[in-house]
């Protein structure tokens, strides 16, 4: 069985469900991790991790190869050394990259060293651009003409990327996929005729989000549904001036702030609600989502969706079939949008069942993991070409 060396820098934050999700769901090949960092190994176990080890500290070297030599990071660091000695003793087939940022650090490396195929992963936030690194642009744009293969999570990453000037044969689509036993349609959840709404918006808490434009929405639906309820699951910078924008708005009773949850604990709240929120936007150092995990699995368990055209959000929600969609930042519409989902039951219940049923049709978790699989394939028989 082939195998696959898969670099992730942190392995794993507790928001990068989906990467481990991807390793663990292989198949037909094997992989052993690459990282810099350990975290969460009780959440995300997994037996074959290699952790690089630090440098030894060597003033004078360090100082020759970084002031000097003007090497790359990778290098006066230490780390690409050690990272080809266990590259050496493991002798994958492939190298799948997580992230572009981590790709333009091991650019020298896989400048060196191509009779090693590659892959990087797109994501989201790892295309924008960061002004605070001088020069990383030009070193991004280097890095997608030096690897064989580029995969985006999107159509609108996949743009990006052309527009940094990726060959757009180069690019393969990999969506992420959802295990639909762990999140299976909720059986006992009815339109509440009451009218005590139950919302929830699962994400971190940080400004592409949109969270400060859902929490005013939701002040303004409490007006007409008092009894309405909003539940934030996640954890980031954003916690504080969100619980004092709620009490600010007069709802902090009710807002729930539940932090990360563990997925059987996030699919009941899924379940026990009557809408997903995400109206995502563009913040200024353009940060982009690719398509949000959270809201294909709510959508999974039957959530209506009420987002935005956002990065990929538009093509996993059609607007009137599965979820409402309006532009970025527009507040006035997505309150609409709110009110006619709770004052129409049929269209509540037409959004509900499609979006079920469009995620298990488009995302499910084992047939994108045999589209990645396939994508191996394609990058080993590159090798082979090049070897005859």
């Amino acid at each position: 069985m082939p195998t696959v060396a898969s670099y992730c820098t942190t392995f794993l934050k507790p928001e990068m469900l989906h990467i481990y999700r991807q390793v663990t769901g292989l198949e037909r090949y094997r992989t052993f991790i690459l990282c810099k960092q350990r975290q969460s190994a009780e959440k995300f176990p997994f037996p074959e991790i290699e952790v690089i080890p630090p440098a030894r500290s060597n003033f004078l070297r360090r100082f020759h190869l970084k002031y000097i030599r003007r090497e790359a990071p990778l290098i006066y660091r230490g780390e690409y050394r050690a990272l080809l000695r266990i590259l050496q003793q493991r002798n994958p087939d492939l190298l799948h990259i997580y992230f572009g940022h981590t790709g333009v650090h091991l650019l020298p490396f896989l400048q060196h060293h191509r009779s090693l195929p590659a892959l990087v992963s797109f994501h989201g936030a790892d295309v924008m651009p960061r002004a605070d690194q001088p020069g990383y642009t030009e070193r991004l744009r280097t890095l997608l003409q030096t690897v064989p293969l580029v995969l985006a999570r999107s159509h609108s990453l996949k743009d990006r990327l052309i527009d940094l000037g990726c060959p757009p044969e180069k690019i393969r689509l990999n969506r992420t996929g959802i295990p639909m036993d762990a999140f299976p349609v909720a059986t006992g959840r009815t339109f509440p005729a009451d009218g005590k709404w139950r919302f929830i918006q699962a994400c971190r808490l940080i400004e592409k989000k949109g969270l400060a434009l859902s929490l005013s929405a939701f002040a303004q639906f409490c007006k007409t549904y008092p009894g309405s309820h909003f539940t934030i699951a996640g954890e980031g910078p954003l916690l504080p001036d969100l619980e004092k924008l709620a009490a600010e708005l007069g709802v902090a009773e009710k807002i729930t702030f539940t932090g990360f949850l563990d997925t059987a604990s996030l699919c009941q709240l899924y379940h026990q609600s009557h809408g997903f929120l995400h109206p995502s936007q563009t913040p200024p150092d353009q940060n982009q989502e690719g398509i949000p995990n959270s809201m294909l699995e709510a959508m999974a368990t039957g959530l209506p969706v009420l987002a935005t055209h956002h990065g990929g959000i538009p093509e996993a929600v059609t607007d009137n079939l599965t979820g409402l969609l309006v532009e970025e930042r527009d507040g006035d519409r997505f309150l609409d949008n709110l009110l006619r989902l709770a004052q129409e039951p049929g269209l509540w219940q037409t959004l509900s069942q499609n979006a079920a049923d469009d995620v298990r049709q488009n995302f499910e978790h084992r047939a994108q993991i045999a589209t990645l699989e396939s994508i191996y394939d394609e990058l080993a028989s590159l090798k082979r070409s090049a070897d005859l």
